[in-house]
């Protein structure tokens, strides 16, 4: 790091010294098989280390001691590694994280290799940022990347030399969707101001607010909603704003949206609300803030299932408890006529059965195909629900429509614990 050559030569003349060791460590960049002293040497720059193991051990000059020396800025060692690879796009990505204006120029010039706008507002460089503008006279693309700046008059340069305020690039990048996504509320008003438009859809059809939703940007989103955005408004699968925020688990922007009008009964492509999204993540706290305000329970989606079929499904006792309590129907049937307590049986969750028996689940309720809970729990072996449903006295007998009672489901699977707990409760006329 401090390219001490004599500390660094005492080193190597150890006898436990490793010319081959390799160092992990998360404050240099990632990668997958950890770094040599000489890569090391040409992260820091430490042309006189690098020297002595090139002189010594002959130390390989790697693809990668050639991309760390356009990080640290030694030319020495770069024109050195220069000589036995040729630079590629992420030597150029870090001489622009470097702001070695120097090195870009040199990429540029002797290799034709391309600044990345995203780089230069990833890493603040907005000298490089003008290199490109003055290479390519692309107004419109660096007036949607000069939005990662925060620099308004920036931003008006480039309107006042004709760039269109809603340029989109690659199909989702807009100004003001940087704007929103970062939350810079002062920036999104200007651009308003100037013409964005603040409903206007990516290829996902996301608006501005969607993505201020996604990134808890309370401040955008206040200033977008103040200047006409739709609160409603759906993207391609038909989430809102309050969807993308229930699925983040922003409760703070949920309740901003709320206060806003916004429709908390509002259902996707798939008819799920965000109720049915926070049941399913197991966010109990965030689904009594959202039943609280007025979300309805028994909602069900294109499939017929509630919340409490979400709940149960993806295994989440603490959700299912807070549904429970606030008068979920237990016994409400999806469109394949499952209930709740059918769904236990795919994780074998005595606890949330036991829960939803306390609270009237029908034990003997059937699905389309007339299979009870205890037919799915022979199918998917099942046992712990198997022993409480017979304990319940669960009709041991029922067929469904082939005429098949559980221990037929059971012996044709060979679930030997469950035919073990059923055969005592079996009538074999």
């Amino acid at each position: 790091m401090n390219d001490a050559k004599e500390s660094f030569i005492l080193f190597t003349e150890r006898e436990d010294f490793d010319k081959n060791q390799v160092f992990e460590s998360n404050f240099y960049p990632e990668t997958k098989g950890g770094y040599s002293f000489l890569e090391l040497c040409c992260y820091h720059g430490a042309v006189n280390c690098f020297k002595l193991l090139r002189s010594k051990f002959k130390s390989e000059i790697t693809e990668t001691c050639l991309k760390l020396s356009f990080l640290s800025g030694n030319a020495e060692i770069m024109n050195e590694c220069l000589k036995y690879h040729r630079p590629d796009k992420k030597c150029m990505q870090f001489a622009i994280i470097s702001h070695n204006i120097d090195f870009v120029s040199f990429l540029i010039n002797e290799y034709s290799l391309e600044i990345d706008l995203e780089d230069c507002s990833n890493y603040n460089n907005i000298q490089v940022f003008f290199v490109y503008l003055d290479q390519t006279k692309d107004i419109n693309k660096c007036f949607v990347y000069s939005a990662f700046f925060n620099i308004p008059p920036l931003c008006e340069y480039f309107i006042l030399n004709g760039a269109d305020t809603n340029s989109m690039i690659n199909f989702t990048l807009t100004a003001l969707n940087i704007c929103a996504s970062k939350n810079l509320y002062e920036l999104a008003e200007f651009l308003i101001l100037h013409g964005a438009e603040v409903n206007a859809k990516d290829n996902d059809g996301s608006t501005a607010l969607h993505l201020a939703a996604k990134m808890n940007c309370c401040k955008t989103a206040e200033v977008l909603i103040l200047h006409g955005a739709d609160i409603n408004a759906r993207d391609n699968r038909g989430e809102t704003p309050l969807h993308i925020s229930g699925f983040h688990n922003n409760k703070t922007f949920i309740e901003f949206l709320l206060s806003h009008g916004a429709d908390i009964n509002s259902q996707d492509d798939d008819g799920d609300t965000v109720l049915h999204l926070s049941a399913k993540r197991n966010k109990n706290d965030m689904v009594e803030f959202l039943i609280s305000h007025g979300a309805n329970i028994n909602v069900m989606n294109i499939q017929g299932q509630t919340p409490l079929h979400f709940s149960v499904f993806n295994n989440n006792l603490e959700s299912t408890k807070v549904l429970i309590l606030h008068g979920a129907d237990v016994n409400k049937k999806d469109f394949y006529g499952q209930t709740a307590l059918h769904l236990t049986t795919f994780n074998d969750n005595k606890e949330i059965a036991e829960l939803l028996i306390l609270h009237g689940a029908d034990i003997n309720a059937k699905d389309n195909m007339n299979q009870t809970t205890l037919h799915y729990s022979a199918d998917y072996n099942s046992g712990e629900i198997a022993k409480l449903l017979i304990s319940h006295g669960v009709d041991i007998d029922a067929k469904d429509c082939s005429g098949e009672t559980a221990m037929n489901h059971a012996a044709r699977k060979n679930h030997r614990y469950i035919i073990k707990q059923l055969i005592p409760y079996c009538s074999f006329s």
